[in-house]
């Protein structure tokens, strides 16, 4: 492309912006609205995956191990567990320990331990976390088998339930994402394409004296990139601004709460908003322009 010839795209861009100012500012509004909503959603169902993955990682399993059980053998379980492919974490909890926590757990009711007299039933165990949360059916079969397990056992029909919620939650999250995107295309395409109506009979005319279809489809293209790219910085900033304050607003009620830290994440996030708002406007440019060339 020659430099005469960008140079005149460039002018054709500013001149149409200043001449059509309220449909440059409603197209940069409806940009920054689509991009908002849709990172916002984005922003939602990344936090809620990363909730998914939390909660699978906590996933145990509890191996309780048989009363008659030497410290020399104990030491050599764990040994074995820690040598296990997939193993995260392997942690002793002695009878002792065990029911220190079952105490706690009671809370106002600890004195209905007051009726065993003394004696502790529960049993000394390992509580292991493994690196993919699919191996713990697995790996509980396999650890139920080693010399002085008496049980392994995690909460089957919890961990079924949780491993379906994180794939809906995965699936709607991704359908909602590809909607959202479908929909701002949608919407973006029909603004610039009353923008292109405007100047339906320039472009008959440029038609008509020889203008390539790219010739006059260059500074739509780029005026889309431009009305896409304000409307994406816009809606990038809202965003950080919106995610700053309600990660704020949990914290100060949830400290632990599992939300992704600001940085990196907005950062991403911005790139992400303002590369789609560039994208989806020069595509919006070329399906609104493409019957003006049927001429």
């Amino acid at each position: 492309m020659k430099f005469r010839t960008t140079e005149y795209f460039i002018k054709e861009v500013a001149t149409s912006l200043k001449r059509n100012n309220w449909m440059s500012l409603a197209s940069i509004g409806t940009v920054t609205i689509s991009l908002f909503i849709l990172g916002l959603f984005l922003m939602v169902v990344v936090n809620l995956d990363r909730m998914a993955s939390t909660l699978e990682s906590q996933v145990q399993i509890s191996v309780y191990l048989k009363d008659d059980i030497t410290k020399e053998q104990t030491e050599a379980l764990r040994q074995k567990l820690n040598s296990l492919q997939g193993i995260d974490t392997v942690n002793y909890i002695s009878k002792e320990d065990a029911m220190k926590r079952f105490s706690e757990r009671l809370g106002d009711q600890k004195y209905l331990l007051s009726a065993l007299d003394e004696t502790n039933p529960l049993p000394n165990a390992f509580e292991i976390t493994v690196k993919d949360p699919q191996l713990v059916k697995t790996a509980s079969k396999e650890v139920e088998n080693f010399p002085g397990v008496d049980t392994a056992v995690y909460a089957q029909d919890i961990v079924e339930h949780l491993f379906d919620l994180t794939r809906l939650i995965r699936l709607i999250g991704l359908a909602i994402i590809i909607f959202l995107a479908g929909a701002t295309i949608f919407i973006i395409s029909n603004t610039i394409r009353l923008t292109v109506f405007a100047r339906r009979k320039e472009i008959a005319i440029m038609k008509y004296v020889g203008a390539t279809d790219w010739f006059i489809r260059w500074p739509f293209l780029l005026e889309g990139v431009v009305l896409g790219f304000l409307g994406g910085n816009i809606a990038a900033i809202l965003l950080r601004l919106a995610y700053m304050a309600l990660t704020q607003k949990i914290y100060d009620m949830m400290t632990f709460f599992p939300l992704i830290p600001l940085y990196p994440f907005l950062t991403y996030i911005t790139i992400i908003i303002i590369l789609s708002g560039i994208v989806i406007g020069a595509l919006g440019s070329v399906i609104s322009i493409k019957r003006f060339l049927e001429v």
